[in-house]
Protein backbone atom coordinates (compact mmCIF):
# COMPACT_ATOMS: atom_id res chain seq x y z
CA UNK A 1 0.00 0.00 0.00
CA UNK A 2 1.83 3.46 -0.90
CA UNK A 3 1.49 6.26 1.24
CA UNK A 4 0.02 9.83 -0.10
CA UNK A 5 3.22 11.48 -0.33
CA UNK A 6 5.07 8.36 -1.91
CA UNK A 7 5.38 9.11 -5.12
CA UNK A 8 6.07 6.34 -8.53
CA UNK A 9 6.76 6.33 -11.86
CA UNK A 10 3.99 6.25 -14.80
CA UNK A 11 4.49 5.97 -18.74
CA UNK A 12 2.41 8.32 -20.77
CA UNK A 13 2.17 7.22 -24.05
CA UNK A 14 0.78 8.62 -27.13
CA UNK A 15 1.15 6.79 -30.99
CA UNK A 16 1.00 8.24 -34.31
CA UNK A 17 1.26 6.03 -37.37
CA UNK A 18 4.79 7.01 -37.56
CA UNK A 19 5.86 8.77 -34.75
CA UNK A 20 5.69 7.35 -30.77
CA UNK A 21 6.40 9.41 -27.49
CA UNK A 22 6.76 8.05 -24.32
CA UNK A 23 6.97 10.15 -21.00
CA UNK A 24 7.69 8.76 -17.79
CA UNK A 25 6.40 11.60 -15.36
CA UNK A 26 6.45 11.31 -11.43
CA UNK A 27 2.95 10.96 -9.59
CA UNK A 28 1.80 10.69 -6.11
CA UNK A 29 -0.68 8.10 -4.94
CA UNK A 30 -4.13 9.29 -6.19
CA UNK A 31 -3.13 10.64 -9.26
CA UNK A 32 -5.58 10.21 -11.75
CA UNK A 33 -5.35 8.92 -15.64
CA UNK A 34 -6.27 12.51 -16.92
CA UNK A 35 -3.94 14.45 -14.05
CA UNK A 36 -0.64 12.08 -15.11
CA UNK A 37 -1.56 12.82 -18.67
CA UNK A 38 -1.37 16.76 -17.84
CA UNK A 39 1.53 16.85 -15.91
CA UNK A 40 3.74 15.00 -18.43
CA UNK A 41 2.90 17.94 -20.91
CA UNK A 42 2.29 15.80 -23.76
CA UNK A 43 0.31 18.15 -25.20
CA UNK A 44 3.24 20.37 -26.04
CA UNK A 45 4.28 17.71 -28.49
CA UNK A 46 1.21 16.88 -29.83
CA UNK A 47 -1.17 19.77 -29.65
CA UNK A 48 -3.95 17.88 -31.44
CA UNK A 49 -4.66 16.00 -28.42
CA UNK A 50 -7.96 17.52 -26.81
CA UNK A 51 -7.89 16.65 -22.85
CA UNK A 52 -11.31 17.14 -22.43
CA UNK A 53 -12.77 13.85 -24.11
CA UNK A 54 -9.45 12.06 -24.83
CA UNK A 55 -9.98 8.24 -24.64
CA UNK A 56 -7.64 6.62 -22.42
CA UNK A 57 -6.25 2.98 -21.25
CA UNK A 58 -3.90 1.04 -19.57
CA UNK A 59 -2.41 -1.92 -21.41
CA UNK A 60 -5.09 -2.11 -24.05
CA UNK A 61 -8.00 -1.54 -21.18
CA UNK A 62 -10.15 1.57 -21.36
CA UNK A 63 -9.78 3.31 -18.46
CA UNK A 64 -11.83 6.91 -17.28
CA UNK A 65 -10.18 10.22 -17.09
CA UNK A 66 -10.91 9.98 -13.36
CA UNK A 67 -9.77 6.33 -12.51
CA UNK A 68 -6.89 6.57 -9.85
CA UNK A 69 -3.55 5.18 -11.21
CA UNK A 70 -2.26 2.17 -9.44
CA UNK A 71 2.00 1.77 -9.42
CA UNK A 72 2.62 -0.68 -12.82
CA UNK A 73 0.32 0.91 -15.11
CA UNK A 74 0.74 3.70 -17.54
CA UNK A 75 -1.60 5.64 -19.73
CA UNK A 76 -1.80 5.29 -22.82
CA UNK A 77 -4.25 8.27 -24.87
CA UNK A 78 -6.03 6.67 -27.82
CA UNK A 79 -6.70 8.23 -31.33
CA UNK A 80 -10.09 8.39 -32.97
CA UNK A 81 -10.33 5.65 -35.78
CA UNK A 82 -9.40 6.92 -39.28
CA UNK A 83 -12.08 4.13 -40.75
CA UNK A 84 -14.51 2.14 -38.95
CA UNK A 85 -12.98 -1.82 -39.15
CA UNK A 86 -16.10 -3.23 -40.05
CA UNK A 87 -16.87 -1.02 -42.78
CA UNK A 88 -13.10 -1.58 -44.16
CA UNK A 89 -13.88 -5.12 -44.20
CA UNK A 90 -17.10 -5.19 -45.94
CA UNK A 91 -15.31 -3.10 -48.46
CA UNK A 92 -13.16 -5.45 -49.14
CA UNK A 93 -15.21 -8.16 -49.48
CA UNK A 94 -17.33 -6.58 -52.08
CA UNK A 95 -14.39 -5.76 -54.05
CA UNK A 96 -13.13 -9.47 -53.98
CA UNK A 97 -16.94 -10.15 -55.18
CA UNK A 98 -16.28 -7.63 -57.86
CA UNK A 99 -13.05 -9.28 -59.00
CA UNK A 100 -14.40 -12.89 -59.15
CA UNK A 101 -12.60 -13.95 -55.93
CA UNK A 102 -14.66 -15.39 -54.11
CA UNK A 103 -17.73 -17.16 -54.63
CA UNK A 104 -20.84 -14.84 -54.46
CA UNK A 105 -23.24 -17.05 -53.03
CA UNK A 106 -21.55 -18.89 -50.36
CA UNK A 107 -18.58 -16.26 -49.90
CA UNK A 108 -15.85 -18.86 -50.20
CA UNK A 109 -12.90 -18.21 -52.12
CA UNK A 110 -12.57 -19.57 -55.63
CA UNK A 111 -9.57 -21.92 -56.61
Amino acid sequence: MTSETEQFAVDVIYALPKQQKIITTMVTAGTTFIEAVVQSHIVKFFPEINLDDVKLGTFSRAAKHDEVLVPGQRVEIYRPLIADPKDVRRKRAEKAKDEGRINKITGAKVS
